[in-house]
Order: structure tokens, then C-alpha cells, then sequence
């Protein structure tokens, strides 16, 4: 079974978490998603494998969710998606996901041992 990882070096509960993939054996294909976001159809397949809809997987606390008015209720999920898109420092982070198509949100890191 192969795993990636969609990584932020910068976070530090993105860095627990490959740390404990290691820890378990796992040598996974690191996605540094600031430098190579995901695809549109990617993030989709993430949210509904997470079961979550946009926002829920949004970092409401960044300054590109303030500025871009993304806390409007009004905004339709191809909307937030396309902010995700156009900023990759509004998703959440880190994402697991398995080459039999398990994901898995690490936060807490450990959440991911359960989809290994």
C-alpha cells in the first residue's frame, strides 16, 4: 500500500504526523500542497471521502479567509472550493490518503493510524 501525504513542512501537527507515518513504516510521497496544491477534481474526491463539505476543511483563522469574505454563508461550495484552489493555505491540514483510496484528516496525528 502506498500513502501520500499533503504536507506543510511549516505546521507542526503536519510534521507529527509524518513522523508517526514513519514511525509506523510508512514511507509516504510527501505533497508539499503550498508548493503543488491538488487538482479540483482531487480536493472533491478528498471532501467527500472525508465526508466534509468545504468548509470544514477550511483554515478559518488565515488572513486569505478574512479577506475573502469567506465566513459569507451565502458562498456556494464550488465558490469556497475555488478559494481552496486560488489560496491552498486555506486547507486544512495534513491529509492522508491511502493507494486504496482511505483518508484520513491528521488532527489529531493519530487519526491517521486508523485508515493504515
Amino acid at each position: 500500500m502506498s500513502v501520500k501525504i499533503y504536507h506543510n513542512p511549516r505546521c507542526s501537527k503536519s510534521r507529527q504526523t509524518l513522523q508517526l507515518l514513519e514511525e509506523n513504516g510508512v514511507k509516504p510521497e510527501i505533497i508539499e500542497y503550498l508548493k503543488t496544491p491538488p487538482s479540483e477534481t482531487d480536493l472533491k474526491a478528498i471532501l467527500e471521502a472525508l465526508n466534509m463539505n468545504p468548509r470544514d476543511l477550511m483554515r478559518k483563522g488565515e488572513a486569505e479567509y478574512k479577506e475573502n469574505n469567506l465566513a459569507d454563508e451565502s458562498l456556494s461550495s464550488e465558490q469556497l472550493i475555488s478559494a481552496m484552489l486560488k489560496h491552498p493555505k486555506l486547507i486544512e491540514r495534513p491529509i492522508v490518503v491511502t493507494s486504496d483510496n482511505k483518508f484520513a484528516l491528521g488532527r489529531p496525528p493519530e487519526s491517521v493510524l486508523e485508515i493504515l
